[in-house]
């Protein structure tokens, strides 16, 4: 008898886990109390708060999970209704840094996805990316030479994660990556919604040889997930004109971050 595949998780389970999220949120994350509240078993409420973790949404803790003073991650769409101009104009410097014959890689995000799609009519260049809002933009770029690191798609904000992707990488050297971030701090760097995105993020930066953070001015300082990643070495930061002056300054100060103001 064949072992049945693993399925995905049906729309009562994923309808479950939202209300949990929502409970864990305000503050009712005690295993025993979602059990009840939800008519299940604890071990279902366990395998769910675990997924939850995982996604980035929550923080396991001894007999449950907890927000941790961090918010829910916001869906592709939600993040692309904000800051339209300031990704624009952050894309299209971003792109005036790509030469012809650049190998790119493109990390995941809503601003990197516009820089893919700034791409798109470029020709003689290769992108190497993890983002599916890239790999929308480019399949057709019949200019552009695209590879698709492997792994698992990560929702809701479209990254592809994984050891497939992650061997590739270690086989690459990127001339420019191009990093999103939902937060960027001048000590802890780019705030991401899981560890193993915080990884992945710090991997593409050591393999590449020159290393840009794609943020608007709204991210600047912001922290809305415990899990951050750090360039090893110089970065830069392409920002819009919206920056703080003392923010700005902040990053500078550092040492090791170059500013690049859209």
């Amino acid at each position: 008898m064949s072992t049945p595949r693993g399925r995905a998780p049906r729309r009562g389970t994923e309808k479950r886990r939202d209300d949990i999220l929502r409970e864990v949120l305000a503050g009712n994350g005690d295993i025993a109390r979602l059990a009840a509240r939800f008519g299940i078993s604890v071990s279902t409420v366990r395998r769910d708060l675990q997924q939850l973790a995982g996604d980035g949404h929550v923080h396991r803790t001894y007999g449950g999970a907890v927000a941790g003073g961090h918010t829910a991650e916001r869906t592709l769409d939600e993040k692309e209704s904000g800051s339209r101009e300031q990704k624009e104009a952050i894309a299209r410097t971003a792109a005036g840094q790509v030469a012809d014959g650049d190998v790119v890689l493109i990390d995941a995000g809503t601003t990197t996805g516009r820089l893919a799609r700034a791409l798109a009519a470029r020709s003689g260049i290769t992108v190497v990316t993890n983002s599916t809002i890239a790999l929308r933009h480019l399949a057709e770029a019949h200019g552009v030479e695209l590879v698709v690191l492997g792994g698992r798609v990560r929702r809701p904000n479209g990254a592809i994660l994984g050891p497939e992707g992650e061997e590739t990488l270690r086989r690459l050297t990127p001339d420019l990556v191009f990093l999103g971030a939902d937060g960027l701090h001048p000590r802890d760097g780019l705030c991401c919604p899981s560890l193993e995105q915080a990884h992945a993020k710090e991997l593409m930066a050591a393999r590449s040889r020159e290393v840009f953070v794609l943020a608007d001015a709204s991210k600047l300082g912001a922290g809305p997930f415990p899990y951050h990643a750090r360039p090893a070495g110089p970065w830069t930061l392409v920002t819009d004109e919206g920056a703080e002056p003392e923010k700005v300054r902040e990053f500078v100060a550092t040492g090791e971050c170059e500013v690049m103001t859209a």
